[in-house]
């Protein structure tokens, strides 16, 4: 077993062959009260989980939005867009098969944004993003991280796999930065600078 947070560094994935990441979020009414507060916690927003496959610093791969299986071989799996933030349990997971992981893939760096337009990150409440060791088909948790809510920016990078010979690392990053939004070359490069 693997336990993670920002402080203790990278940890070894030994025998680690499969590994989550959960993003969780509640929609809120925000400033709004009365009707329009209740219509913007029903309508709720979208916060976006994204994986970015790297080669060396160069962005390759991305699983999120509209791309599910971005390696074509089930290595990198989405568990697909939910708009709302309606619901228990992670609302978006990304799930990665270390084994099957084309050699040239040297990291991977998982972010949640407000990407797209109209989203935002003060428009959710109890963010939070979680780390499991999903091998055999487990979900044993890991790691816990929680974003600062005073942030103002729209993007977090919360962890990053990083190839270490024929084995993986895992480091918690959890640092906030501004994506613009709609832009997936600003997406690219908010992964390629963690």
């Amino acid at each position: 077993m693997i336990t993670l947070t920002k402080e203790t560094g990278p940890a070894d994935l030994d025998g680690v062959t499969h590994l989550s990441i959960g993003v969780s979020w509640d929609p809120t009414v925000g400033s709004s009260g009365g009707v329009l507060g209740k219509l913007r916690q029903k309508k709720g927003t979208d916060l976006d989980l994204i994986a970015i496959a790297m080669h060396e610093g160069d962005p390759v791969r991305l699983a999120g939005l509209d791309s599910l299986d971005p390696m074509g071989n089930g290595s990198l799996l989405h568990s697909g867009d939910n708009q709302t933030g309606h619901g228990d349990g992670d609302d978006e997971t990304v799930t990665v098969a270390l084994g099957q992981i084309p050699p040239h893939i040297t990291s991977i760096v998982f972010i949640a944004a407000a990407y797209k337009k109209g989203s935002s990150f003060q428009k959710a409440r109890n963010i939070s993003f979680k780390v499991y060791d999903a091998t055999g088909g487990s979900t044993e948790q890991v790691a816990d991280i929680w974003p600062s809510l005073l942030t103002q920016d729209n993007g977090c990078a919360v962890a990053k796999a990083e190839r270490a010979g024929s084995a993986w690392k895992l480091e918690v990053i959890n640092e906030t930065g501004k994506i613009k939004q709609g832009d997936e070359h600003s997406l690219m490069r908010f992964a390629a600078s963690r």
